[in-house]
C-alpha cells in the first residue's frame, strides 16, 4: 500500500512494529480504536493516547475507531459520552464511521461466554468477594480452586441464563474464566467475565443485569470491529494475557491476523493527577468547580484555561511514545501552548492591579485616539484602536516611589517611562490611602515622543502598558497556579495534604474597550502580562490566565 511508503512525522516502537506487519502481510489495513469508559472526562493522558491511536492510522491511511467501553453501568453516564465526543473533536480528529459502544455488542459477548462454558473454560462460581480474594493466593502462594470449579458444563450454561434473567441477587455470584490457579499472574487466577448489576444503563436500559468485565468485552470489541493494533497503557501489560487467552478460545476470533495488544507508559504530569478516581475526589471535595475547572488536567479543563488543541497535540509529539514510566515536566506543557499563542494572538493591554495616572499636563477632557499593533511580529494582523487621555490606569507594580538601582526600567518619581504605544511620562508626585498604599501617581508628559524617541537625544529604557479610564473596560481576571505542592501528587494517597489554597487569585481589573465583546477561549497576549483568555462559563467579563510569557516552573 501507499502508505507504507508514507514519510511518517516522527517514529516510535509503535510505529515500527506497524511497519513490521504491514511487511509480512499481516494486516493491510491498519485499524486503531481510543476507548474510553464514559465515567469520567478525558484528561490530558488520554489526549496522550488519542494523538497515538489516531495520529498512527491516520500516518498510515487506516482507520480509527471511537469506542466507548460502557461495561460498567453503575459509574457511567451520557454526559460523559457527550464530554468525550466533544473534545475529540476538538483535538483535531475524526473517528471512523458512527461513534461505537460495547453495550452494542452484548449480545454477541454473552454467547461468547455460552462458547467458553460449553468447552469448559468457563463456569458461575458462588463464592463471596471476601473468599474470592481468599482463594486468589498472593504472588509468593499460589492460589486454590473454587470448590464450584467443578459443576459441570450442563449445570454452569443453566447458571448462566439464570443469572441473565435476573434470578440471583447482585454479588450472590458471577461468571469466571477457567484458566490457572496457579498461574505466577494473578490476572490468570481465574478472572470474572461477568457480574451482575441491577442499574439502568445510558445504552441498554434495563435489558441486561449482567455485565462483562472489561478485560473480556475490551478485546472482543476489538475483535468484532477488526482493530488490528490495540493500543493501552502499561497498567495492562499482564492483563494481555487474559486478552489472547480469551481471543485464541473463540473460535471465530482464533486467527492471524486477530487483534494484538501493545503498550506504552501513561502520561505522569508534574503537579497534577490523572487519575479520574482522584479527579472526581477532588470535584466531590470542592477543592475545584467541576470537570472543566482551569486548574484540573481535563482537555475541557486546559481548553478553558485557553490552551489550543495544536499545542496540546504538540505536547503529545514532544513527549513521545515510550515503554519507560516517568514524570513528565510541566514546563514542556506550557512551552507547547505558549509557542502556538505567540504566534497566533493578538495583542492587547489589561491592568491588573490598577492604580490611576493622572497627566497633568495633558489637556483635560481630551480623547486621543491611537493606533498599535494587533501583532507586532506580524503586520498582515493590522492595528488595534486605543485611547490616552489625562487619566489612565497603570499596574501599581509598575511604580515605587524611589528606583531601587539604576537598572529598574519602570515608573519612580523624577524618573521617566514610555507608556506602550504612546507618549513618554515622568512621575512628579502620588496620593497614598492611610495605610500607606499608592492610590494616584501624577506625572507629565513629553507631547513630541508620541511613537518616537525624545528629540533632545534623551534615552528612556522602560515601557509599561496602561488602559485609558473613560473607556476601560472592568474585567475579572483569574490567575492560577499549582493545583498540588508536591510535584508528584499521584505518589500519595491522600491529596487534600498536597492542595495549594493558593491555586485561584482573582483580580479585578481593565481591559481595553474592544474586548468587552471578544469570545470565548480566543487566547490574546495581555502585554507584559502574559496569555489570557475569556472565559466559556462566565457571563460576565472574566479572563483565564493561561499561561505567562515565560517559564517561571524552574525559576
Amino acid at each position: 500500500m501507499d502508505s507504507q511508503n508514507k514519510e511518517v512525522k516522527s517514529t516510535n516502537f509503535i510505529r515500527n512494529i506497524v511497519n513490521e506487519d504491514l511487511s509480512s502481510g499481516r494486516y493491510t489495513v491498519i485499524k486503531t480504536r481510543f476507548p474510553p469508559e464514559p465515567n469520567g472526562y478525558l484528561h490530558i493522558g488520554h489526549a496522550k493516547s488519542i494523538c497515538l491511536n489516531f495520529g498512527t492510522a491516520n500516518d498510515y491511511d487506516g482507520y480509527c475507531n471511537l469506542r466507548f467501553d460502557d461495561t460498567n453501568p453503575a459509574k457511567e453516564d451520557i454526559v460523559y459520552v457527550n464530554s468525550i465526543k466533544k473534545d475529540v473533536e476538538w483535538l483535531g480528529f475524526h473517528w471512523n464511521g458512527e461513534v461505537k459502544f460495547s453495550s452494542s455488542y452484548f449480545d454477541i459477548f454473552y454467547q461468547c461466554a455460552e462458547e467458553l462454558i460449553s468447552k469448559g473454560l468457563a463456569y458461575v462460581c458462588f463464592l463471596s468477594s471476601e473468599e474470592t480474594r481468599e482463594y486468589r493466593g498472593t504472588l509468593k502462594k499460589h492460589g486454590k480452586n473454587s470448590p464450584y470449579r467443578g459443576t459441570s458444563i450442563e449445570e454452569n450454561l443453566a447458571l448462566f441464563k439464570k443469572m441473565k434473567a435476573g434470578k440471583f441477587k447482585e454479588g450472590e455470584c458471577v461468571l469466571r474464566a477457567k484458566i490457572d490457579m496457579s498461574s505466577s499472574f494473578m490476572c490468570m487466577r481465574d478472572p470474572t467475565l461477568y457480574r451482575i448489576r441491577f442499574e439502568t444503563h445510558h445504552q441498554t436500559k434495563n435489558r441486561w443485569c449482567i455485565y462483562p468485565m472489561y478485560d473480556f468485552a475490551h478485546c472482543l470489541g476489538d475483535a468484532i470491529e477488526g482493530i488490528t493494533h490495540s493500543i493501552c497503557t502499561l497498567e495492562f501489560q499482564d492483563n494481555r494475557r487474559i486478552y489472547n487467552w480469551t481471543l485464541e478460545n473463540i473460535d471465530k476470533f482464533n486467527k492471524n491476523d486477530r487483534p494484538h495488544q501493545y503498550e506504552f507508559s501513561r502520561l505522569n504530569l508534574e503537579y497534577a493527577t490523572t487519575s479520574k478516581r482522584k479527579l472526581k475526589l477532588l470535584i466531590d471535595n470542592n477543592y475545584v468547580n467541576s470537570w472543566d475547572d482551569p486548574r484540573m488536567p481535563t482537555i475541557s479543563g486546559l481548553r478553558r484555561r485557553g490552551y489550543t488543541a495544536a499545542s496540546i497535540r504538540d505536547f503529545c509529539e514532544r513527549i513521545g511514545v515510550s515503554k519507560a514510566n516517568s514524570l513528565t515536566d510541566i514546563s514542556i506543557l506550557e512551552s507547547s501552548i505558549r509557542d502556538d499563542l505567540n504566534i497566533i494572538a493578538p495583542r492587547s493591554m489589561a491592568v491588573i492591579n490598577p492604580i490611576k495616572l493622572i497627566i497633568e499636563n495633558y489637556p483635560e477632557g481630551k480623547i486621543e485616539s491611537l493606533q498599535a499593533p494587533v501583532h507586532p511580529q506580524n503586520k498582515e494582523m493590522g492595528t488595534r484602536e486605543i485611547f490616552f487621555s489625562r487619566e489612565i490606569y497603570i499596574d501599581k507594580n509598575d511604580f515605587k516611589e524611589v528606583a531601587p538601582n539604576n537598572k529598574y526600567k519602570r515608573l519612580a518619581i523624577n524618573k521617566e517611562v514610555r507608556l506602550r504605544n504612546s507618549y513618554v511620562v515622568k512621575a512628579t508626585h502620588f496620593d497614598s490611602d492611610k495605610d500607606g498604599n499608592v492610590q494616584t501617581v501624577y506625572c507629565s508628559y513629553d507631547s513630541a515622543t508620541l511613537g518616537k524617541n525624545p528629540p533632545d537625544g534623551r534615552k528612556v529604557k522602560g515601557v509599561i502598558h496602561f488602559v485609558e479610564s473613560s473607556k476601560a473596560t472592568s474585567a475579572e481576571f483569574r490567575i492560577y497556579d499549582r493545583l498540588f505542592f508536591e510535584s508528584s501528587p499521584t505518589t500519595f494517597d491522600d491529596l487534600s495534604s498536597l492542595i495549594n489554597p493558593n491555586s485561584l487569585e482573582i483580580k479585578n481589573g481593565f481591559v481595553e474597550p474592544s474586548l468587552s465583546n471578544t469570545k470565548a477561549e480566543i487566547a490574546y497576549q495581555f502585554e507584559r502580562e502574559g496569555y489570557f483568555c475569556r472565559d466559556s462559563k462566565s457571563d460576565e467579563l472574566v479572563f483565564n490566565k493561561t499561561v505567562g510569557l515565560r517559564d517561571t516552573w524552574n525559576q
